[in-house]
């Protein structure tokens, strides 16, 4: 029994959300290892008071840190597209609200009322917060932008071919009667017989109609039916379906 499909269209869209998917889990992954080690290098520092959660940042900044670095993996290991999309866009919504939140409360850096801790270890320089505001914003534009993309690209999908996608048909061959099984993206499409390496075209499982060759009625069979031999049933002598010309 033979499968066959055909190829899937190549699909630029698919490959950019795929890359952006992957360059953002590294960008997270890169900003929960500056998060959790700042929590372990800056302890006094980020004891004072996050004025907006009311705990101290060290713990912010390392509940931040744990999200980032759980998003970023499921974006590098991950296989759902849409999940990994939503993931991203809701850790940098919830952390552009935290931030509105901190800039209202007069915190204007993005380390809140502290300096970047990573100033004193001349590892950034004095444009980090620029530098973490475009890199955020950016993720939440593509985020956003994918996610459109990937609900528009289902919802635009009718329904029957959505399921249609999902079944597979069949066809015997009408030289040997070998049955092929194919998906339905295949119809029509010319391919050689798995057993008799005979050129056949795949046809919808539909009926077929052909005249007896000894009494020349008509006779009307599935078309999977191609090739195999039965009594006609109108003379009943024995004929082997055929393909109709």
């Amino acid at each position: 029994m033979l499968t066959t499909s055909l190829s899937n269209p190549f699909r630029a869209d698919k490959i950019v959300i795929q890359l952006f998917i992957r360059l953002a889990g590294a960008l997270l992954l890169a900003m929960a290892a500056v998060n959790l080690i700042s929590v372990g290098i800056f302890k006094p520092s980020l004891l004072v008071f996050d004025p907006l959660l009311g705990i101290p940042f060290r713990y912010s900044t390392l509940t931040v840190g744990g999200l980032e670095l759980l998003v970023g993996l499921v974006c590098l290991f991950g296989k759902e597209a849409g999940l990994q999309v939503g993931l991203i866009a809701w850790l940098i919504t919830n952390f552009a609200v935290y931030r509105v939140g901190l800039f209202w409360q007069g915190c204007h850096t993005l380390w809140g009322s502290l300096n970047n801790p990573l100033d004193t270890l001349y590892l950034l320089s004095g444009a980090t917060n620029q530098g973490f505001y475009i890199i955020l914003a950016s993720l939440l534009l593509g985020s956003y932008v994918a996610l459109i993309w990937l609900w528009g690209g289902k919802s635009s999908t009718p329904n029957h071919l959505k399921r249609t996608a999902t079944e597979s048909l069949e066809i015997s061959c009408p030289f040997c009667g070998v049955l092929i099984k194919f998906a339905p993206q295949s119809l029509f499409q010319r391919v050689s017989c798995p057993q008799c390496q005979k050129t056949i075209t795949l046809r919808k499982p539909t009926f077929l109609k052909m005249a007896c060759t000894f009494c020349h009625e008509h006779i009307e069979f599935p078309s999977h039916a191609i090739g195999a031999k039965i009594p006609c049933p109108h003379c009943k002598m024995d004929i082997t379906l055929k393909e109709p010309a």
